[in-house]
């Protein structure tokens, strides 16, 4: 493509053409250009306005004494050569001055002005230590109460189940995010959250809850209803907390946003999008004076993440208390919703009119749309990368290991206009972005698992791996690979949270759900299930036998750094916890687990699944 248009696109990294998952080349049309290039910012709405974009970009790039950003070395000289004057803000606040060489850098953010033009140095460590060989358990939180209690599962639960999983020797406690939702109860995805800087209250643990009856599934409305009736009266009677004023003044404007868009929400809807006009924006006349007028309930949404730092706070203690080597396994979601608290509270910071999803591929030829808002490469770059250091640090705060999900999307990330148009890659500033990992997990002592299922483009394990960051080795993607051949950099574990279980994929309970709810015909599914016996046979074959002891002694004796047991096969649960795909034609993100939080450390199937665990050298 030799237009301004196509010129344009390279200029900023948007994809011109790329290859698909099936190895078909695909050429990305002027609609999907101009709907991205619009979305990143840059007038490109028509040949006139592309070529003056065009001549813009390449104007700032000729005239550029200094690169928008650098990646060193922690204690090292960054690696620049200057002969102009330089002023150098540190990430503490300390200026200092000088010409030529710059000083080496602590580890951190810095400024540096040159000319009247802003470098970001990004001073990182090298590569971040990595774990002793180990293992833990990954748990649905919501469905910890276990069946004879009803509600969803607090906080407190959540404790419970640390300690037991503790004493029971797993090295850590893996949890879907637990990012900031929405009050709507048919909005329950925490991959699709508000705001990821924010935690979710839905799982707040406070006295005087109605008792509600229990059962197979979480009653989402019934829950989140007795739950909010009871945190009203809770701040109703609440008496003066002055660590609650502290937090207020830590998180500074940033929690008044967030919490104003709570109060909003509460009077509009749980989506911006749904507000009236004078509303959608933060800085609008109509939402300064509802400020004002409800500051108690603006206050009250404060106090509830107040709550729930504090909460989460105390179940990191307690994996610490039980010996933990990495405590909480949080998961950072790979975006946010595009009418949330975050893309309202922080609109610059995302692409509009565009969502991250994927390519075609055998499993969706129409390619996918997640219906998330991506960052805006260019604001990351423009504010060093401000936006997602903070991201980062407030899953860090209580996270031992944090895992990154789709960090494939950390070297190019798949973008869908609004509109119908076809979706394109956009190239991301991957190192610069690695070395913000390397920074936020080095203060907090965290591993980084870094989520590289799919189609990985080149280069980028190798970047994970010289940053320290471990892989995915999912065992049902490898068919027989033997477990000496299993990556040494990387958690491994059977599957997923969007695949079967153990006992689910054995007997192809995955296919015969998507026959279920329509999204597989009866000869899909024929073809589907004699696949999956030959998958079986596979990895059957690398098996003592084929019970999940086997599969749990497999694992245990893989190469792999860490492994993750899933509580659904530990416990022989047949059902997986989402199916990929649908909404609510199945019931995502509500399936109870059989036992409750309490039981989980004394279980026998759990105390069996950690002797195995002891026995292949993973704890003592």
């Amino acid at each position: 493509m030799d237009t301004a248009l196509g010129a344009l696109a390279r200029h900023v990294g948007v994809f011109a053409r790329y290859t698909d998952q099936t190895g078909q080349d695909r050429q990305s049309g002027d609609d999907t250009l101009r709907a991205v290039l619009v979305a990143m910012g840059i007038d490109a709405a028509t040949d006139a306005a592309a070529r003056e974009a065009l001549a813009g970009e390449r104007a700032l790039s000729a005239g550029r004494v200094v690169p928008e950003y650098v990646v060193s070395i922690t204690g090292r000289v960054p690696p620049l050569d200057m002969s102009d004057p330089w002023d150098l803000t540190l990430e503490d606040g300390t200026v200092c001055e000088g010409r030529g060489r710059l000083p080496a850098l602590p580890m951190g953010r810095h400024l540096l002005a040159v000319g009247g033009q802003a470098c970001w140095i990004l001073s990182a460590p090298r590569r971040l230590p990595l774990p002793a060989r180990g293992w833990g358990m990954t748990l649905p939180f919501y469905g910890l109460r276990g069946p004879e209690r009803g509600g969803l599962a607090d906080y407190a639960d959540l404790a419970r189940a640390v300690r037991g999983l503790g004493q029971a020797g797993a090295g850590f406690v893996g949890i879907n995010p637990v990012h900031a939702g929405f009050a709507d109860p048919a909005m329950i995805s925490p991959y699709s959250p508000s705001h990821r800087r924010r935690l979710s209250v839905a799982h707040l643990n406070v006295a005087g809850e109605v008792e509600l009856p229990g059962g197979a599934l979480v009653d989402y409305p019934a829950a989140l209803a007795v739950r909010r009736e009871a945190l009203e009266a809770a701040w109703a009677g609440r008496e003066a907390d002055e660590r609650f004023d502290r937090f207020c003044t830590a998180e500074g404007g940033a929690l008044e946003r967030f919490a104003l868009y709570e109060a909003l929400a509460e009077r509009f809807g749980p989506t911006w999008d749904q507000w009236p006009d004078a509303y959608r924006d933060m800085r609008g006349a109509e939402v300064q004076k509802f400020a004002r007028q409800h500051a108690d309930r603006i206050a009250f949404h404060q106090w509830l993440q107040y709550l729930a730092e504090q909460q989460l706070g105390e179940v990191a203690l307690a994996a610490r208390h039980a010996g933990m080597a990495q405590g909480l396994y949080l998961d950072l979601a790979v975006g946010t919703h595009p009418h949330g608290a975050e893309t309202w509270t922080e609109p610059d910071a995302f692409a509009a009119g565009v969502s991250l999803g994927a390519p075609p591929d055998a499993f969706a030829p129409g390619g996918q749309v997640w219906n998330i808002a991506p960052f805006n490469p260019r604001r990351l770059i423009r504010d060093g990368f401000a936006d997602l250091a903070a991201t980062l640090a407030a899953q860090l705060r209580h996270a031992g290991m944090l895992r990154i999900d789709h960090i494939l999307g950390f070297e190019r990330a798949f973008w869908v206009p609004e509109g119908g148009a076809p979706g394109t890659y956009v190239k991301m500033p991957k190192a610069a972005m690695l070395a913000v990992v390397r920074i936020e997990a080095a203060r907090a002592g965290a591993v980084i698992v870094g989520e590289d299922l799919g189609n990985i483009p080149e280069g980028l394990e190798g970047d994970l791996k010289a940053s320290g960051i471990l892989g995915c080795q999912v065992a049902m993607f490898e068919g027989g690979l033997a477990a000496g051949r299993y990556r040494s950099m990387a958690l491994a574990s059977f599957g997923t949270h969007d695949l079967p279980s153990w006992v689910g994929w054995r007997g192809g309970r995955d296919i015969a759900a998507r026959v279920e709810v329509g999204a597989m015909d009866s000869e899909a599914a024929k073809g589907a299930m004699e696949e999956r016996a030959r998958e079986v046979a596979a990895f059957d074959r690398r098996l003592e036998d084929d019970s999940v002891d086997a599969m749990h002694r497999f694992l245990g004796r893989s190469r792999s750094r860490l492994v993750a047991l899933q509580a659904e096969d530990v416990l022989d649960i047949e059902d997986q916890p989402n199916l990929p795909g649908t909404v609510d034609t199945y019931p995502n993100w509500r399936r109870v687990l059989p036992i409750g939080a309490v039981d989980l450390g004394t279980d026998p199937r759990v105390r069996r699944a950690a002797r195995i665990m002891r026995e292949t050298r993973r704890s003592s």
